[in-house]
This record gives structure tokens, C-alpha cells and sequence, in this order.
């Protein structure tokens, strides 16, 4: 019964998802674990990124403050969820996240409640981006793409077809209409998703 009960309720959040023309019709949790809706970001420039502090991407977040401090007045935001679905690299509070996250890299962007982005307990948002865009791939030329590549294919030789979020640090870009335009594996260069982020902002520079 339960089993049937958690199915039917994946498959509602699925149907939610499927309907929503942008994500401004969905809420989120911020750190304070408090409801807000998405719409409060109409007219920005996103990128939503599933975080963790103990990764070998977690140095990401220097690069991800380095792009907000460049192109937050030109419209753009960054909306960092962590998450410890993928190798229990983002345990403590949101409390001690958000320290760390602060002492380490002097992080000034907004961050949110932990989250799930896979399986039952996933977030609407998190089925919608991947509906919007589906996992294509790691860059198998990357030394870094190879290694998931292999890394993943041990655990489920199918991987790839499935558009599961893969790790930590995977990014969506989404333009200023709240459309998903775009998605970025861990693997993936900084300056490939600087390049992408100043390409949907109106002062390019």
C-alpha cells in the first residue's frame, strides 16, 4: 500500500511539473525553512545549482561567487540548494552549511533548505528542470567527464538514460521568462557556463 501510495504521489508531482510553462509557479524552502515562491524572481537571470560542502566540486563555489559578484547587478542570481543524496557530502544543518559555505568562500548569493533532487522525496522544481532538460552526457574527452562516466556506469550501467541529477553541482540555467535553457554537469567548464549566463543578460560584457 505504500509503495503504491509514494508511486501515485511521484506521478502527481510529475503531472504538476508537466504543466508549468516556467518555474515561476513553484515554492521552495529557503534556509529558514520558510515557503516562498519562485515568482519573486521574475525578470532574473537563474542558475540553480544542487550543492554539498565535503565534494571535490565543493571548490565550485569560488567560481560560482566569482560569476554572482560579476553579473548580479546586470540581473542575475544564483539559487544554491544543498543537497547529501550523492555520497553524503553535504550533511549539518542548514546552519552549518551556510557557515562554512560563508567562512570558506564568502559566499553572498541565497541559500536555500537541503533538498532532494532524485526519487520519491525530489522537490516539483527539481522534476521540472529535469523534465525541461534531460541529462545528455559527460564530456568523455574531460579526464573528469571519464571518470563519472565510469564511476556511474559501476553503480548502473544504464545511467545515462535516465535524467536523474548524476552528482553534486549540477547546474540549470534559466532565462529571464523562467524558462530552462540550459543544463551543466559538474563537469563542466566555469567559463563554458559564465559564457552562457552572460548570453541571456541585456549588458553583456
Amino acid at each position: 500500500m505504500k509503495k503504491k501510495w509514494l508511486f501515485m504521489f511521484a506521478a502527481l508531482l510529475s503531472l504538476t511539473a508537466s504543466a508549468q510553462e516556467n518555474i515561476y509557479g513553484f515554492k521552495v524552502k529557503n534556509a529558514e525553512e520558510k515557503e516562498i515562491s519562485l515568482d519573486a524572481y521574475k525578470g532574473k537571470v537563474l542558475l540553480i545549482v544542487n550543492t554539498a560542502t565535503r565534494c571535490g566540486f565543493t571548490p565550485q563555489y569560488n567560481e560560482l561567487q566569482a560569476i554572482y559578484a560579476k553579473y548580479r547587478e546586470q540581473g542575475f542570481d544564483i539559487l544554491d540548494f544543498p543537497c547529501n543524496q550523492f555520497g553524503e557530502q553535504a550533511p549539518g544543518s542548514n546552519e552549518e552549511i551556510h557557515e562554512f559555505c560563508t567562512l570558506n568562500f564568502n559566499i553572498q548569493f541565497e541559500q536555500f533548505d537541503k533538498i532532494e533532487v532524485n526519487g520519491d522525496a525530489e522537490i516539483p522544481l527539481y522534476t521540472y528542470l529535469k523534465k525541461m532538460q534531460p541529462f545528455k552526457g559527460f564530456d568523455l574527452n574531460d579526464k573528469r567527464g571519464k571518470f563519472m562516466d565510469e564511476m556511474l556506469k559501476k553503480k548502473d550501467a544504464r545511467y545515462a538514460e535516465k535524467s536523474d541529477i548524476k552528482w553534486n553541482f549540477t547546474k540549470f540555467l534559466v532565462d529571464a521568462e523562467g524558462k530552462v535553457v540550459a543544463r551543466f554537469e559538474p563537469t563542466a567548464s566555469m567559463e563554458e557556463v559564465e559564457k552562457a549566463i552572460a548570453a541571456l543578460l541585456p549588458n553583456k560584457r
